[in-house]
């Protein structure tokens, strides 16, 4: 299947300061699939997450060197505006976020709200929409000017998610969106990202290989900054073409 021309990265490589945390990552990503990024800890996957809607550039001393093209633009290009990128490229994090002095009616309308829309009608129906595509509408219809923090723990993430997609972004990145959650929201979240799928192109970092085994199309390997290998996730799980990927994911790699 021929990915190039949606979302890929060119020879991409990220810093620390003077510390090179990826490598010349050269890798693409197909419309409407969940893509896995595993790796031990501190391999890069969350920095080159980052690094896929500019948000690695906020950390002092951080740069990006190579391509990152969405549709053939690249996403550095000097007269792209990184929030208006973001409305593009949402993110979902490892905690949940959600804004603490907002109901959750205004959590999933901020986005929208920054960007101009202040109709009533309109505001609504995208918030309705939006935590339905969260899974989420049903849980909190009867109580929208409730803060968002009232929610449990798994329904701040699902809030979180309804967020990002209010603003009908093109991909949307999760940071080990389910490590900080309990089995069962764990499990609502991964059959959400099933459905999400549809609409949006995922990119999932997870500690958990037995996650994106169950909710991945593909799977990226990690390893000291570099992508070792990525592919269809069942080949890489049962064929893997690298002898590092065979023994991380036997759990015989250290």
């Amino acid at each position: 299947m021929n990915y190039s021309s949606f979302f890929t990265t060119e020879n991409l490589n990220a810093w620390f300061g003077e510390t090179l945390a990826v490598r010349s990552v050269t890798m693409g990503f197909i419309k409407n699939t969940v893509t896995a990024i595993i790796g031990p800890s501190g391999c890069g996957k969350s920095t080159f997450l980052r690094c896929l809607n500019r948000l690695h550039e906020e950390v002092p001393g951080a740069r990006v060197q190579g391509k990152v093209l969405l549709q053939n633009r690249n996403i550095y290009d000097s007269k792209l505006d990184p929030v208006e990128l973001r409305r593009q490229i949402g993110m979902v994090f490892q905690k949940p976020n959600p804004f603490p002095a907002f109901s959750i009616f205004d959590n999933v309308a901020v986005g929208l709200k920054l960007a101009g829309i202040r109709k009533a009608g309109i505001l609504r129906d995208a918030v309705e929409r939006s935590l339905k595509m969260a899974a989420l509408w049903d849980e909190v219809k009867d109580k929208l000017q409730d803060a968002g923090t009232s929610l449990s723990g798994g329904q701040q993430q699902r809030l979180c998610i309804a967020r990002a997609l209010a603003v009908e972004p093109r991909v949307l990145l999760m940071d080990e969106p389910t490590s900080a959650l309990d089995p069962i929201s764990t499990a609502k979240i991964e059959e959400l990202v099933g459905e999400l799928k549809k609409a949006v192109t995922i990119i999932m970092v997870t500690h958990n290989m037995q996650q994106a085994a169950r909710v991945s199309d593909r799977t990226a390997f990690f390893l000291l900054g570099d992508l070792v290998e990525h592919g269809a996730t069942a080949e890489l799980f049962t064929g893997p073409k690298d002898e590092r990927t065979e023994r991380y994911i036997t759990g015989r790699f250290g």
